[in-house]
């Protein structure tokens, strides 16, 4: 049974998991700026792999996977995807989001959107004729609150949770009712703003991943599905249809 290498390089950290057959199996995850070829080797195992695949965002790390595994296939428009691509620069989208793209089209169906709650989050919508038409970027939930933290000089950092109120009778309290409620409201805007202007109000499937996903999309009814290896999935997906031997 084939054995292919994916591999997810975001911003913050790294993930990677070894597909058998059509089973993904365990999910390891390395801080990106810690990553080396050794502890890539060291997840593929004893076992030869026969593809690996690469979905990176971070293109100075890029060298690093290639060191460890010189005919890794890096993720991009260039590849079959199985979904069409219109957009005005197809090589400018980030190979998560043409993953996560890729995943909704073939696992959850279309019209989509798949929202992927990083360092960033990321809207990116395919069209009921199977086709990728754009998406949208907003700061990540963490990067909102860690900016509060670092441009104040009384507000602490505070660990993401769910509020036990709107109204906090703390600063710890308050910025967390205005990161998850705001946060949550920026979402539920987005959303409401791309199904109006591009689905005549028939609602699309959205499926949530990222590491925020849980946290906010879990209370949201828009959301159909809380995904957290979506982007996996999507590098999967690529990988049946762009054998290394197509190359």
């Amino acid at each position: 049974m084939k054995r292919t290498l994916l591999i997810d390089i975001s911003n913050s950290f790294t993930k990677a998991a070894t597909a058998i057959g059509t089973r993904i199996g365990r999910v390891h995850r390395i801080p990106t700026a810690e990553l080396k070829s050794a502890s890539l080797r060291a997840l593929a195992g004893k076992t030869k792999v026969d593809s690996v695949f690469l979905s990176s965002v971070v293109p100075a790390k890029n060298a690093v996977v290639l060191s460890a595994f010189p005919h890794t296939v890096i993720i991009g428009s260039h590849l079959n995807l199985g979904v069409d691509i219109d957009y005005p620069n197809p090589e400018s989208i980030g190979a998560d989001r043409l993953a996560n793209a890729v995943a909704c089209a073939g696992l959850y169906g279309i019209p989509s959107i798949a929202v992927d709650f990083g360092t960033a989050v990321t809207f990116d919508v395919l069209s009921a004729k199977r086709t990728y038409i754009g998406g949208v970027i907003a700061p990540g939930l963490s990067a909102m609150t860690n900016y509060l933290h670092e441009k104040t000089a009384l507000l602490p950092r505070v660990t993401l949770k769910e509020p036990k109120s709107a109204v906090g009778r703390s600063t710890q309290e308050a910025m967390l009712s205005g990161a998850v409620h705001g946060y949550r409201g920026l979402i539920r805007e987005i959303l409401t703003q791309i199904t109006a202007e591009n689905f005549r109000g028939k609602k699309p499937v959205v499926v949530a991943t990222g590491g925020d996903a849980k946290l906010i999309a879990g209370a949201l009814p828009l959301f159909d599905k809380v995904d957290p290896l979506l982007t996996l999935r999507g590098i999967y997906l690529i990988a049946t249809q762009n054998t290394p031997a197509s190359f």
